[in-house]
């Protein structure tokens, strides 16, 4: 045909803007625990089935799927800890407090795995520069000593968010973890140091952080115990 636009390439335009919209609906919104760059080499001992794969990519970690799938917890919006998100999201384009926990399931996971294998470079990039300090001075205390930890979470039972509070710039969140966990610490010969296989519950209360308004876009953990 002359002097006239061509029909296929209409036809492929209206193809390819539907790919896009489609791929955007299913991609979603980051939530801020991005996945950090995969180690290079590992850490002796580690085991890539307690981990998840790290490939280096920017994109949203969603929550890892938990034995009876996993009940989130948000506060009423009329309460302090409620009413504390709610000026989160104001001062932070996009913020979302149950997307909030999905990430941090994942970075839950990926933590604690991390923190079992010794992977440093994953921790590194999770935790502020006080919270590293003591996960890396444990570990490098366990390798002095020539011990193995094994950590297993079998199931998360519960996420809720117990505390919010934004002072300044600095939003700061505190989320409580009802998990079903093995841990155990092995001696060089295999002898068991401290804990058991035996599947236990635990309660986390973890602390995270983060500078609202800023170029990155990660919570990291500040702070942890135990209920």
């Amino acid at each position: 045909m002359t002097g006239g636009f061509p029909l296929d390439l209409i036809l492929f335009a209206m193809v390819a803007a539907f790919l896009v919209l489609r791929l955007r609906s299913v991609l979603g919104r980051r939530t801020g625990f991005e996945r950090p760059p995969a180690p290079e080499p590992r850490a002796p001992g580690y085991d890539p089935r307690a981990a998840p794969t790290l490939d280096g990519a920017a994109e949203e970690v969603r929550a890892a799927p938990a034995k009876g799938g996993t009940r989130h917890v948000l506060p009423d919006p009329r309460t302090p800890p409620g009413a504390a998100l709610g000026r989160i999201a104001a001062a932070e384009r996009g913020f979302d407090p149950a997307g909030f926990l999905n990430g941090a399931e994942g970075a839950f996971r990926m933590i604690v795995a991390a923190f079992a294998a010794g992977d440093r470079q994953t921790l590194r990039a999770l935790l502020s520069d006080a919270t590293y300090a003591g996960f890396e001075q444990a570990i490098t205390a366990r390798e002095q000593a020539g011990e193995q930890q094994r950590t297993e979470i079998r199931a998360v039972h519960e996420m809720a968010i117990e505390s919010a509070d934004l002072r300044g710039s600095t939003a700061e969140i505190v989320v409580r973890f009802v998990t079903d966990q093995v841990n155990m610490t092995t001696g060089p010969g295999g002898e068991v140091v401290t804990g058991s296989d035996a599947i236990t519950e635990l309660t986390d209360l973890w602390t995270f952080q983060r500078e609202v308004g800023s170029t990155d876009p990660s919570w990291k953990l500040t702070g942890t115990s135990h209920a």
